[in-house]
């Protein structure tokens, strides 16, 4: 016993040392026999974690729930959790460190593009699985990442097509507002390029950014009052993480309010206004693929299951006030659609598991039955518009007649007509 043992155990090392210096590492092998372990790599710390931590109690609520059902192929799920707190290049090492280390099977995390761009050449070279669950630029195309958040098909022209339109204010004029670093740079290029070929000119389109943690909103909030003046304008936000607070208490300071000069946020939902005081923001805008405040019996379903756990889990704020938001959605998509590829591959295999998830299909929260696409990684995704109420949550008031494809590659930016639309195969 001992013999074979040992023999099985060199076989899989030298198998496992192999895959790594060819780069690509046939991490199954490695699973624990007992449990499929799972990797969540979300900031607990610093500037992101406001909006991140819940994504990873949602992962722990969606293994909880597959595990009390038998879990997959038999086996229980096991959450790795790693804090990467909020620091890019930690990102990428707490991924090597879950792929090698750990040997998780598939790992559900980042919220930033800068995070996401950290992580994605190490689950190339080792041959992981992530579920990517945020709006994000697009641009981008991984044999090795499911995208379960918008592309800017999905989000961010279908909310400037309706800030133009006369329902939602006819805007003349924008700001492009964001924190400083790719989705915000990369999704204001597509935009400019996409009022443009509206008719808008430069004159007319005032780009801002800040940095990560940005505080005071003093001095934008005047300008972005002062532009105003000039025509009816609106302001497109890619601030993320806890800036949004200090940028809607100084929106509502200003009393710039939303029938003047409409704020449209990509990064702000109900779990970043939970610490506002939005009486002052009532009718700002968010775009999303999913609100809390959706009717439906799927969306009835998930709001119960999340109070439940919040409650019995005393998650911080949740178990007081649970509440659900489009990253929580995505989230809860992914994993479940992860389970059902698995189950089909009848494996944990990277590249059958791939094989697996094209086509596959979900009932989601927002009423849809969402599918991943059966070539790029991507969701097809309704699209909604809230306006913000006094209590915090959103009062849709646009959405698209059903879901819509997404297109990783943006018709606005120069070569990408010549792109393919599925990741390259490595």
């Amino acid at each position: 016993m001992n013999r074979r043992g040992n023999l099985k155990l060199i076989t899989a090392s030298i198998a496992l040392g192999f895959g790594l210096a060819a780069g690509a590492p046939q991490l199954a092998l490695a699973q624990s026999k007992d449990t499929i372990k799972v990797g969540i790599l979300h900031s607990l710390s610093g500037t992101m974690a406001i909006s991140e931590t819940v994504l990873k109690d949602t992962v722990l609520m969606a293994i909880e729930e597959i595990n009390a059902k038998g879990g997959v192929m038999g086996k229980k799920l096991e959450p790795v959790i790693v804090d990467p707190a909020s620091n890019w290049p930690l990102f990428a090492e707490k991924t090597k460190q879950l792929l090698t280390q750990d040997k998780v099977s598939v790992i559900f995390g980042c919220w930033t593009s800068v995070s996401r761009k950290s992580v994605l050449p190490v689950v190339e070279e080792l041959n992981g699985l992530l579920f990517y669950p945020v709006q994000y630029e697009g641009e981008e195309l991984s044999k090795n990442v499911f995208y379960t958040g918008a592309a800017p098909n999905q989000q961010a022209i279908p909310a400037v097509d309706y800030l133009m339109s006369k329902d939602g204010g006819a805007a003349k004029r924008w700001v492009l507002l964001g924190t400083d670093y790719v989705y915000p740079r990369t999704t204001n290029k597509i935009l400019r390029a996409y009022l443009k070929s509206k008719g808008v000119a430069d004159k007319d389109i005032d780009e801002k950014y800040t940095p990560f943690g940005h505080s005071d909103y003093q001095t934008i909030v005047a300008d972005v009052k002062k532009f105003s003046a000039g025509g009816k304008t609106a302001v497109v936000s890619t601030i993320n993480g806890d800036s949004n607070v200090p940028f809607y208490k100084e929106l509502g300071n200003a009393g710039l309010k939303a029938k003047d000069v409409p704020v449209v946020a990509f990064s702000v939902g109900e779990e970043e206004l939970r610490g506002v005081d939005t009486k002052p923001l009532v009718g700002h805008l968010a775009a999303w693929n999913y609100f809390q405040s959706i009717k439906n019996p799927a969306n009835d379903e998930f709001i119960k299951k999340w109070s439940t756990y919040a409650k019995a889990k005393k998650i911080a704020g949740h178990m007081d006030k649970p509440l659900t938001n489009d990253p929580m959605e995505a989230t809860y998509i992914g994993i479940n659609m992860w389970k059902q590829a698995v189950e089909k591959a009848k494996s944990t295999d990277t590249d059958k598991v791939i094989a697996a998830m094209a086509g596959q299909t979900f009932k989601a929260p927002s009423g849809i039955t969402s599918k991943m696409d059966e070539k790029n990684h991507h969701l097809h995704k309704s699209v909604f518009i809230g306006e913000i109420k006094a209590d915090g949550q959103f009062n849709v008031v646009w959405k698209t007649p059903g879901p819509v494809k997404a297109k990783p590659w943006s018709p606005y930016i120069e070569g990408n007509d010549k792109k393919p639309d599925e990741p390259a195969k490595k």
